[in-house]
């Protein structure tokens, strides 16, 4: 007798996205976890100003979310925090690909051989997501902790990756997200990026010449897939009084090579 195919958990609605096949306190409750992410340690009353959420609901919120780890409350003071439970879920999402520890060792060599800060990242949601961080010795660094997001047109990592992508993708990232301004050397239009994405391609790494902040410098290089997809980068970034541009080539040729191992340790190729 021929079986029934078994269900694969997903409702007919799966892929209706309006409003009726959302959770309502749910998705408040995530809003809430973005807030507080982005402003570690804040009160109840200062949760739901910053969220727009009734005091009430932000405080059933916080308790739920409590018993489960993922925030806690600091005493004296009721200052809430993201908790660990938080943690090992986003872990989670590193589990997903075999590049943060294959490229861990590369990251470590990085550092040593420039002496400024490696950087791992991939792109979510249209912004540059730092996965991992190997800091140097100096007094005076660059520092991205795991989980700190950027805009693409002004991360090293970013254009990297934009240096790789269809420019279909690249214009349909600029219209999504625009292009801010951080500082004088901000690329703010899409025909000065394109441009350097040109030139990125062409050497083989990206540059970030304190584009969003002053005083900073980035070399980074793309790691590819099996079909020579950039799907992640890997950085050195630094003081720009220690990270000249007559050194870019130097840096950008140690950078490419180490992003390149990573590319073999995982699998991919070049394009």
């Amino acid at each position: 007798m021929t079986q029934a195919p078994r269900p694969r958990g997903r409702p007919r609605a799966f892929n209706d996205k309006t409003d009726q096949n959302t959770v309502q306190a749910l998705d408040r409750a995530l809003a809430l976890l973005a807030v507080m992410a982005a402003k570690p340690g804040m009160t109840l009353s200062e949760l739901a100003a910053e969220s727009g959420q009734a005091v009430a609901s932000v405080f059933r919120a916080l308790v739920t979310m409590q018993t489960h780890g993922i925030v806690e409350c600091e005493e004296p003071g009721q200052i809430w925090h993201i908790g660990p439970g938080a943690f090992r879920v986003g872990s989670s999402f590193l589990r997903r690909t075999k590049v943060v520890e294959r490229a861990r060792q590369s990251m470590d060599s990085l550092m040593r051989e420039t002496g400024e800060t490696a950087n791992l990242g991939v792109e979510v949601g249209d912004e540059v997501l730092f996965l991992s961080q190997v800091e140097t010795h100096e007094a005076i660094r660059a520092f991205f902790p795991p989980g700190t997001k950027a805009p693409m047109h002004v991360s090293g990592i970013g254009k990297a990756l934009l240096g790789w992508y269809p420019e279909d993708r690249v214009r349909g990232i600029i219209a999504r997200r625009g292009m801010e301004r951080f500082t004088t050397l901000t690329h703010t239009s899409e025909s000065s990026l394109l441009r350097d994405l040109a030139h990125t391609r062409a050497r083989g790494f990206a540059i970030d010449d304190q584009e969003r902040a002053e005083g900073m410098r980035c070399v980074a290089a793309p790691i590819f897939n099996s079909h020579g997809e950039p799907v992640a980068g890997l950085s050195v970034s630094g003081p720009a009084f220690r990270m000249n541009l007559s050194d870019a080539s130097h840096l950008g040729a140690i950078v490419r090579s180490a992003a390149d191992r990573v590319t073999e340790a995982t699998g991919g190729q070049q394009p």
